[in-house]
């Protein structure tokens, strides 16, 4: 009766919708970057460097808008430089990307105790508050869950229908759907696979960076180390999970919040008995059951992880 009231509680559901915004953004940006045949392993740091340069823009003075804008520039950064190593010049996708996570890791704290020398705890910044919605927030169980939520959430929603519009509906979605299948065809129509693979590993690494952001600028206040927490990773996974549909992904992060809230609830009702590191761990079990259940027949891009260079057969 206590985990029923737990699903009926229209708290818990609040809870799970704001916990899965990040691994929104986060797995849409690797839906993009994959579509197009590049494998972004970068996302950790990516997401590291969106938390800190978001929250460092809101310190210095900036509006929380431009300090999301600030998240998302760190984010194209490095996913040019992760797109320059491995478009035009063929590395292993996986070597770099590890190397953009530890990279924008690392310099992201760097950056922050370089600003910061003195500081034992962060410096706290006005975080997004939650909307304020005339007579739609008050509506039972809806208006607490959708419209008690910051604007980011509701980004971050919308970016799930712009990326499924901009791959089901317009030119530019197929082009970047053939070149993570057939590259070869998309050159012979006379189009740039470095263009369409470049700018999709920048847009989609943006999008990484802004769900980042979301933890420093709308979840909490501050920054600090280790508060990613390998939601990066989740993210990499909810992509296969999804088998590389926007809507499907957002079904598997909201799914991935939703046994975080609940391990978070059970911790309170049965903390006493059973240790605290069960709950833990049981969002990141569960995911990976959910993907073992769906792995195998996953419809990857057929061109995922492959180099091309113009001009080679």
């Amino acid at each position: 009766m206590d985990i029923l009231q737990i699903f009926l509680s229209e708290s818990f559901w609040a809870a799970s919708l704001r916990i899965a915004t990040p691994l929104i953004f986060g797995v849409m940006g690797a839906l993009l970057c994959e579509r197009a045949g590049v494998l972004n392993l970068g996302i950790e740091g990516i997401f590291a460097a969106g938390a800190m340069a978001g929250w460092m823009a809101v310190w210095l003075g900036a509006p929380l808008w431009l300090g999301v804008g600030a998240a998302a520039c760190a984010g194209a950064f490095f996913g040019a430089l992760h797109a320059t190593l491995t478009v035009p010049l063929g590395l292993s996708q996986h070597v770099s990307g590890l190397g953009i996570t530890m990279l924008a890791t690392s310099s992201s704290y760097f950056l922050y105790r370089t600003a910061l020398p003195d500081v034992t705890s962060p410096p706290r910044i006005t975080p997004f508050q939650p909307l304020d919605w005339p007579v739609v927030s008050d509506i039972p169980f809806i208006g607490p869950v959708f419209f008690g939520q910051t604007a980011l959430t509701w980004l971050a929603l919308f970016t799930v229908l712009a990326v499924w519009w901009l791959l089901a509906r317009t030119p530019l979605g197929v082009a970047l759907k053939a070149v993570g299948d057939n590259p070869d065809a998309v050159n012979a129509q006379g189009l740039s696979v470095y263009g369409l693979r470049f700018g999709a590993v920048m847009a989609g690494s943006a999008l990484m960076a802004i769900g980042g952001a979301f933890l420093t600028m709308s979840a909490f206040d501050a920054f600090f180390f280790g508060m990613v927490n390998g939601r990066g990773w989740i993210c990499i996974a909810l992509v296969i999970f999804a088998s590389w549909r926007p809507g499907r992904a957002l079904f598997g992060a909201i799914l991935f919040g939703m046994f975080d809230a609940l391990q978070v609830r059970l911790q309170t009702e049965a903390g006493a008995v059973v240790p605290s590191q069960v709950f833990l761990m049981t969002p990141y079990v569960l995911s990976i059951i959910a993907l073992v259940l769906v792995a195998r027949k996953a419809d990857y891009p057929r061109a995922l992880l492959q180099p091309w260079f113009k001009g080679q057969r």
